[in-house]
């Protein structure tokens, strides 16, 4: 879900639904799926060089997933040949344990490309062939699974499936992409089915769901083939649909909640759009649209705008209530993804370059950065912030920086 930015925390709290409590980061983009942490005395400048890696650690195999870190356990998947594996390992990069969860992908960009979701001694996974998987968290034993493109007819896409799934009350959300099931929703706890959404007949865009509480409903929010789509998360029913057309099929961005019934879509090529809606869910008003920030699969965050990068490698800083364009240059040497925290910008180009950003009322200034050495293959997982530490997956190296302020 999002990381947060001030002035608006304390709204964007109260519009949030999580699963974990404190500073943990126990899924996909943060603990409220918003690519944002409340942490506080963080570095605000590196040192050249970049700040000091604390650990490393060497044999996750292939993929781009990125971490979820919980009470001091950092937890990701990984392919070695054709075999997807779970990992935890201790936050001095020993590993814990190492469970196998069956064939990955071995497509186009082959490798693990979800990131697991904790949920208090459970964590969930969702594979690249449409696999959801239910772990304890402690030992790693398998509590069960579920092959959701076989039992739902869905059908998987070009580059894989690259949902993380979401976990609310007693129900685990994933979008197989059948007929009559392009969204369902599990029992967490027997991966029995709850209900399946009827009539979308769109297959699943790479996209992972958030939810949205009001005071009246539990709103569903995601993207699918060429639909944004809102659902009532209790019964599955289809409360509407906006035709959302994106080049090659990819909204693999997780839509952004903000305060006042408003959420942010944005996708490769198309660009995005805020809506705001009732809070019963019933309809919606599109507030604004702009093909400014038309980010690919970086994720965008809320911190003195609207920040993320673009198709053509310039990141990107807009208005929130209005969608101008703040800012809008080749900042680094590629796009890339972003995270927040401290009112600071996290951003990790695709050509391996961190940096620390400051985002102002005029637009985005660099303030550090430095090469991710370590690892081969492309720089896609997203970057995690707990604990005063920066984790970064390139392929199969995991790494630790020491970013708390002494």
């Amino acid at each position: 879900m999002e990381r947060i930015f001030r002035p608006f925390l304390s709204i964007v709290i109260l519009c949030s639904s999580s699963v974990c409590t404190g500073q943990d980061w126990n899924q996909f983009r943060g603990p409220r799926r918003n690519g944002s942490t409340t942490e506080s005395s963080l570095l605000s400048k590196w040192p050249d060089g970049g700040p000091a890696m604390l650990w490393s650690f060497e044999g996750l195999g292939k993929g781009f997933a990125s971490v979820s870190v919980v009470e001091g356990t950092i937890y990701t998947t990984g392919m070695i040949e054709k075999t997807g594996y779970l990992f935890a390992i201790y936050d001095n990069g020993n590993l814990k344990w190492k469970k196998e969860y069956g064939p990955e992908w071995t497509g186009s960009y082959p490798g693990t490309r979800t990131t697991p979701t904790v949920d208090g001694d459970r964590l969930y996974i969702m594979s690249g062939r449409g696999r959801i998987a239910c772990f304890k968290r402690e030992e790693g034993d398998l509590v069960w699974q579920v092959d959701t493109l076989d039992k739902f007819q869905g059908k998987n896409i070009k580059w894989g499936i690259a949902e993380s799934v979401l976990i609310d009350g007693d129900k685990v959300f994933c979008t197989p992409g059948g007929k009559d099931a392009t969204i369902v929703a599990l029992n967490k706890h027997t991966g029995q089915t709850i209900w399946t959404t009827k009539g979308l007949s769109n297959l699943s865009a790479y996209c992972s769901p958030i939810l949205y509480e009001t005071p009246k409903k539990r709103l569903l929010f995601t993207m699918v083939e060429k639909l944004i789509v809102c659902v009532d998360s209790e019964n599955g029913k289809v409360l509407w649909t906006i035709p959302h057309e994106t080049r090659n099929d990819i909204a693999a961005v997780t839509p952004l909640r903000y305060c006042q019934g408003r959420v942010y879509f944005t996708s490769h090529g198309t660009g995005g759009t805020m809506i705001r809606f009732p809070q019963d869910g019933s309809s919606y008003t599109e507030l604004w649209s702009s093909k400014a920030l038309d980010c690919l699969h970086g994720g965008v965050v809320l911190q003195r705008g609207l920040c993320g990068s673009d198709s053509k490698g310039n990141w990107v800083q807009q208005n929130i209530s209005t969608g101008e364009v703040i800012f809008q240059e080749k900042l680094l040497d590629a796009k890339g993804s972003i995270a927040c925290a401290d009112r600071m910008l996290y951003c990790y180009s695709e050509k391996g370059t961190l940096a620390l950003v400051e985002p102002r009322h005029d637009g985005m200034k660099l303030v550090s950065s430095f090469k991710i050495t370590k690892g081969t293959g492309e720089h896609w997982a997203h970057p995690v912030i707990c604990n005063g530490r920066l984790y970064i997956r390139h392929g199969d190296v995991l790494m630790a920086f020491d970013i708390k302020k002494k």
